[in-house]
């Protein structure tokens, strides 16, 4: 779907501007970039239904009850992308990357404790066909979190 979508400059703008400030009004995006407010309209609707973008509330996941998160670094046997798509299908699980090392996958859980966290990796991640070894980071403390990297 993404492929009838141009990423030409202005769309470059707009997400750019989203990026920053994703409550920006039609209106206020329009006069920053130089167009009509409906020409802004369909192109932020454009994005998002190429799947180009996403507008979503970020939030500290410890202000809303959810007191151990994790990274987790899985080495799998198996098709890759598979295995990926199973474990993102976990609802805890926010974040599932393929990668080159020490792992296979990088996957982040979000859980309301530590029994919560101690249930997910027993019966979900490690019941995962393919899942052969897992090493659990546990987060401490949330220094920096940022969707602002801009376009190219």
């Amino acid at each position: 779907m993404t492929a009838d979508v141009a990423l030409d400059d202005i769309n470059k703008q707009i997400i750019e501007h989203l990026q920053r400030d994703g409550r920006m009004s039609y209106a206020t995006l329009a006069k920053t970039i130089g167009l009509s407010e409906a020409a802004v309209r369909q192109r932020v609707q454009r994005l998002l239904d190429g799947d180009l973008m996403q507008i979503v509330a970020v939030t500290d996941p410890l202000t809303l009850g959810f007191a151990r998160q994790a990274m987790v670094g899985l080495k799998v046997n198996g098709d890759l992308r598979a295995i990926a798509d199973e474990i993102a299908a976990i609802p805890e699980v926010d974040y599932v990357v393929i990668c080159a090392g020490g792992f296979d996958l990088l996957v982040e859980l979000v859980c309301t404790d530590d029994e919560h966290l101690l249930d997910l990796l027993n019966e979900k991640v490690r019941s995962v066909q393919g899942v052969i070894a897992c090493e659990t980071f546990m987060y401490l403390k949330l220094a920096k979190q940022t969707y602002a990297w801009g376009t190219r």
